[in-house]
């Protein structure tokens, strides 16, 4: 069931963000009495094509890894002489400028929407509450102790962990000092404390921030249930599925999720014994817990996702906005992903974040396919934040990039002429090798992670 959430949650994310992204390119070269010949979603052969009155062909291609708009130019062939006027390249570098921007601007828009109506769907989401701090650790440093919620991270609010986790991840790599406030569960009395960074977690492949600051989350005690079985890991091996009660581990009860990875950890190397219910029935499987770092890291010591008891009442929070207040919430979230997406992207070529954090379309597909599978409201997020990273990627000033063309023709309108022909060959070529580049390192990052 995973594997068809990941095919029709990719195909669907790929077909809306393409549809959009090209539709703001066709929309304004329309408006700037620009012919159209061809707007294709995907590429290769169609497989369903229809015309319009105007004369363009609209279509849907057998490959959903992209698609385009083809307008009538001179320098891709003649063009009759009554239409010239109609041509892309006879329009003003303005206008060009307008048409080739229109579609990472459909992009953001697009995201707006979806986060529009994430913000009115609403959401529950469980309260910052510190569990525990790791001793010597950098949140210790800083005076913080389990039980207190984080209601701030650098002046920016934090109604649950999302909101911290995000506006940690702002500051991987960085040198200075990182604000949090934080009052204990029952007090509205809040504390500020400041945790001295130096390099924080700087080019780390895989990084973790709360793990980075010695903070563990608080979850609610109760029996450890799995929650999902990672394929190919000792976990489904063992024959493990999902709602599975785990009673004890070598002989020791387990009452936490916590226990089942320290008493799991405490074991590794050796063949144990688990006890579990399922259905009522009580079952027993014997199995290896694994002592390779690198296996470990990637799956765990059980290779299963553990969930424990329901949450209390006074850890939820209800978060959701009216129509109007929805459309600042959407700016806000949308400004701020952007804005992150772009300095991730900065750390990345001053290598104060690893380039092994870029994913592609494997990773993608997976994400696609979870989130599907978690409802409406995270698919729409999901999408939010993939629309946000198109729209970036695609202003980017790399030639064959809708950036690389503004970039040609922003310097046209500031000399009043454009470059040379040859100057521009250069610049595709360069574009072309680099967009290529990037492809194959993302490709190569998700082959590891599998």
């Amino acid at each position: 069931m995973s594997g068809l959430y990941m095919i029709f949650g990719t195909l669907i994310a790929l077909g809306v963000l393409v549809t959009f992204h090209e539709f703001g390119h066709f929309w304004v070269a329309r408006r700037c009495g620009v012919k159209v010949l061809r707007f294709s979603v995907g590429f290769g052969t169609p497989l369903v094509r229809w015309y319009d009155r105007h004369g363009t062909e609209f279509m849907v291609a057998a490959i959903p890894l992209g698609g385009y708009v083809k307008m009538l130019d001179e320098r891709e062939g003649d063009v009759p002489l009554e239409q010239l006027d109609q041509a892309f390249n006879r329009k003003s570098v303005k206008q060009r400028i307008a048409i080739v921007a229109a579609g990472p601007i459909a992009n953001f828009l697009l995201a707006i929407l979806f986060f529009w109506i994430i913000a009115m769907l609403g959401s529950q989401q469980v309260r910052p509450v510190i569990g525990q701090v790791e001793p010597e650790s950098l949140a210790s440093a800083a005076g913080l102790r389990a039980g207190q919620e984080i209601v701030a991270v650098d002046g920016e609010s934090t109604p649950g962990w999302h909101a911290v986790t995000l506006q940690l991840v702002r500051r991987l790599g960085e040198t200075g000092t990182l604000e949090l406030k934080a009052r204990d569960r029952d007090s509205r009395l809040e504390t500020t404390h400041v945790v001295k960074l130096d390099g924080w977690l700087r080019g780390a492949d895989d990084p973790e921030p709360l793990s980075g600051l010695g903070i563990k989350r608080w979850i609610p005690d109760g029996p450890p249930r799995i929650e999902s079985v990672l394929p190919g890991s000792v976990a489904e091996k063992a024959g493990l599925r999902e709602k599975d009660q785990l009673i004890s581990l070598s002989g020791d009860a387990l009452a936490s999720p916590d226990q089942v990875v320290k008493l799991a950890k405490s074991l590794s190397g050796k063949s144990v014994i688990l006890i579990y219910v399922r259905e009522g029935v009580e079952e027993r499987v014997e199995l290896s817990i694994p002592s390779d770092p690198e296996l470990v890291k990637k799956a765990g010591y059980l290779g299963a996702v553990i969930s424990t008891g329901p949450w209390p009442a006074d850890m939820l929070r209800e978060v959701s906005f009216g129509p109007l207040d929805a459309v600042s919430e959407s700016l806000r979230r949308t400004w701020s992903m952007t804005a992150l997406t772009l300095d991730s992207l900065k750390k990345m070529l001053f290598g104060e974040l690893s380039v092994k954090n870029l994913s592609g379309p494997i990773t993608i597909a997976k994400v696609a396919g979870a989130s599907a599978q978690s409802g409406v409201a995270d698919f729409l997020n999901f999408l939010a934040y993939l629309s946000i990273s198109l729209g970036v990627l695609n202003l980017l000033p790399i030639p064959v990039l809708d950036g690389g063309h503004l970039l040609f023709y922003l310097v046209e309108w500031a000399r009043g002429r454009p470059l040379s022909e040859r100057v521009q060959g250069w610049g595709i070529q360069i574009g072309i090798s680099l967009v290529l580049g990037v492809m194959l390192l993302a490709l190569v990052n998700d082959l590891s992670r599998l």
